[in-house]
């Protein structure tokens, strides 16, 4: 047995008496003041300086009313805005407008009787909530979440809902609907009837026609009168005679950005990735463009997976900005150093980052290319510059037919139409000398106009062949306008897809061609837009290399794990991107298995088959040269079928063949992959009519292969892969 020395004696002498210590410590070193007992939170707590309780801000700062707004792009976050604006307008009530993000809902019972809560909801994906929204629709829903008061229930809650949608999908307006559903099971009142948004035709007049009706409820509901409030500026602009240079937003989307420090990049720091390659995919002489870009992001910390999305971030085209900076009379100091304050921090922040100028905020920040807001003119007739001016205007927010035939048909940004309204000549490169200038308050632009937004794209390669660069596949938009009695049909040009054909221009040194507008037979005149792609500071190219602004979006858009799942995909035209991407996935771990179990590993696999459909196979066929050789390397796993809707074959009348009727030719062995073999079907593209036409044509198949039709099993059918996730759409309208 071991001796214990002096050592250990004293070792376990010295625990002894801090275990000691530790143990009868309140006696020993109890002070003559009391204790103070911390009370644990409750639900019943009030919140002060819990920055989530919206309850709690509220009353602090005397709201009677609190706005949610579930936003993926922006637009639903504008309405919201709108809609506290208005209330302030109206009734002198001031409103909270909160990221349902940022908030817990556990006091959503406390709201007082004497208030109203707005949720502004758009819909996402397959009738899903926007990223912000997931928690808030996930307490609704779950019946086991309890609000303060120990239940389920918002009895006595007085609510009001707008939703944001499109028709072309099949889920329009899912969540704002939900949401409702929800409210009035748990007890709550609505005020006035849902409000239903419609982006496939205009958002603007579904609101417009919603909000007087919803106001007047409201008015009746909450005991207030119209005319108690007052029109006040959201925001005050200050031209600043001297600051830093190196501290003025030029263009920069973050602070990270201005100060050219490394960070975490997402949608609110861009990451500027150098275009590594980009080169036109149509043949020459087509109509039309077609950028493919190759983005750098090694050593960036960005990643992606095939199946999401690249947010890409324009600016403004040249023109355009000079048109509003004479339309404004602000040409001459474009360039002066300007910052902006919000009024009402709770009701409208500002939108971008300051200090800045008042030619950036026109080319960077603000989309002044959208086409003008009806209600937006009412506001402006006060500053026209004489009474035919004002009376346009006027004319144009009051009779919704005419800002329907002039505006929405014309395509007319806001320096369009005021430069209309004053008398001037738009076919004229805007100048001093023919563009009629308005004493427009800078702080009602800022107001008025929204946020210039990412423009997003589905990722055409996968990282699994190409793990440092995103593939961008984008059709240029350029189109005509519907004429009017004011002016002939024109182009008009897509913001971002002609901000990448200017960058893809400049780095391939070539030269812009020059167009005919529509309807004119005289020699080709004009040029495309052009753009300042060198970005603020030039940070946009170095060495001869240019760069584009992007983040990442995550999407649910991906293959089954499993390779021996069938997977049939359908996409024509830039539908086809991101299939690009899941096919060189497949080729990826095709060669890895080949390499580990040898020339017979994909025997096993399932099919892998591509539906697609262009004009012409000589004039717009995406990567034409590329899918035989995956072909090869995926060892007769994938087959491509391609409709040609402008060549021949013809169907027997002489119309046109797409995707869907390639679809049906091949029926058989689609049911036999989906009812048997379990397969994954994909669609990406246009949702108004091509994805509607496969999803109609996939029934029928499906019903008829179920021995029925295609209203009763077919729909049966196609309901299970939906809640399954074996069918899965990336549309666009």
């Amino acid at each position: 047995m071991p001796v214990a020395t002096s050592q250990d004696i004293a070792i376990v002498t010295v625990g002894v008496v801090l275990a000691a210590a530790y143990l009868f410590r309140d006696q020993i070193f109890r002070s003559s003041s009391p204790k103070v007992v911390v009370p644990a939170p409750s639900k019943l707590a009030n919140g002060h300086g819990n920055p989530r309780n919206f309850v709690s801000k509220m009353k602090e700062g005397k709201k009677r009313i609190v706005i949610f707004y579930g936003s993926q792009t922006g637009t639903a976050e504008e309405y919201a805005i709108r809609i506290a604006k208005e209330a302030k307008t109206k009734f002198g009530l001031t409103s909270l407008v909160c990221d349902p993000e940022e908030y817990d809902f556990e006091n959503l019972d406390q709201v007082p009787e004497d208030c109203c809560v707005f949720f502004v909801m758009a819909t996402y994906g397959e009738g899903e909530p926007t990223d912000n929204a997931v928690q808030l629709m996930q307490n609704l829903e779950d019946e086991s979440f309890e609000f303060s008061n120990g239940s389920h229930r918002l009895d006595g809650l007085k609510y009001v809902v707008f939703a944001l949608g499109n028709k072309t999908y099949e889920h329009y307006n899912a969540i704002g609907r939900k949401v409702d559903t929800l409210l009035t099971d748990m007890g709550a009142t609505k005020i006035g009837e849902r409000g239903e948004g419609d982006d496939d035709k205009s958002m603007e007049e579904d609101y417009l026609e919603w909000k007087d009706g919803m106001w007047k409820a409201f008015s009746e509901a909450m005991g207030v009168e119209e005319g108690q409030g007052g029109d006040t500026p959201d925001f005050a602009v200050t031209e600043l005679d001297s600051h830093p240079p190196e501290k003025v937003y030029l263009g920069e989307l973050s602070a990270r950005a201005l100060t050219r420090t490394k960070g975490i990049y997402d949608g609110k720091n861009p990451y500027p990735s150098a275009v590594k390659h980009s080169r036109e995919l149509f043949q020459a002489g087509a109509e039309r463009n077609c950028v493919h870009a190759e983005l750098d992001i090694e050593g960036s910390g960005i990643t992606y997976q095939h199946g999401d999305h690249v947010g890409v971030w324009p600016s403004n085209p040249d023109v355009e900005v000079d048109r509003m900076l004479y339309v404004l009379g602000l040409y001459g100091k474009k360039d002066a150093v300007i910052n902006i304050d919000s009024l009402d921090p709770a009701l409208a922040k500002v939108p971008f980052p300051v200090p800045t100028t008042y030619a950036t905020v026109l080319r960077h920040y603000i989309d002044i290319c959208a086409v003008a807001g009806r209600q937006m003119l009412g506001v402006l007739s006060k500053f026209a510059p004489h009474p035919k001016a004002e009376a346009f205007l006027k004319s144009l927010n009051s009779d919704k037919e005419e800002y329907s035939n002039i505006v929405t048909n014309g395509c007319f940004k806001l320096g369009e139409v005021l430069q209309l309204a004053a008398g001037d000549d738009i076919k004229l490169c805007p100048t001093p000398d023919n563009t009629t200038a308005w004493a427009i308050p800078f702080d009602i632009i800022v107001s008025s106009i929204p946020r210039l937004q990412p423009r997003f794209y589905s990722i055409s390669s996968s990282p699994k062949l190409y793990p440092n660069a995103i593939h961008l596949t984008a059709v240029v938009l350029k189109y005509d306008s519907i004429p009017n009695r004011l002016v002939e049909s024109r182009f008009v040009y897509g913001v971002a897809t002609n901000f990448l054909l200017n960058v893809k221009y400049a780095a391939n040194g070539e030269t812009a061609p020059f167009i005919a507008e529509p309807v004119i037979s005289e020699p080709a005149h004009v040029s495309l837009p052009k753009y300042a792609i060198e970005g603020p500071r030039g940070a946009h190219i170095e060495d001869n290399i240019y760069k584009i602004p992007i983040h990442v979006r995550r999407s649910t858009f991906r293959l089954p794990a499993n390779p021996k799942i069938p997977v049939i995909m359908v996409g024509p035209g830039t539908g086809v991107a991101p299939f690009r991407g899941f096919v060189q996935e497949r080729v990826a771990l095709a060669k890895r298995s080949i390499e580990k179990n040898g020339p017979d590993a994909l025997a096993d696999w399932g099919s892998i088959t591509l539906f697609y459909g262009c004009r012409k196979s000589n004039e717009d066929f995406l990567y034409k040269e590329e899918w035989p050789q995956y072909a090869e390397e995926l060892k007769g796993k994938f087959k491509m079928h391609c409709a040609f809707s402008r060549e021949p074959p013809y169907k027997p009348d002489g119309s046109k063949i797409y995707v869907q009727d390639l679809i049906w030719e091949e029926r058989e062995t689609i049911a036999k992959a989906i009812l048997e073999g379990k397969a994954y079907v994909y669609i990406c593209g246009d949702a108004k009519a091509m994805s509607r036409a496969v999803e109609d044509t996939l029934a029928r198949i499906l019903g008829e292969a179920k021995g029925g039709n295609a209203e009763v099993e077919g729909a049966a059918e196609m309901k299970i892969l939906k809640e399954r996730s074996r069918l899965l759409l990336d549309v666009w309208s």
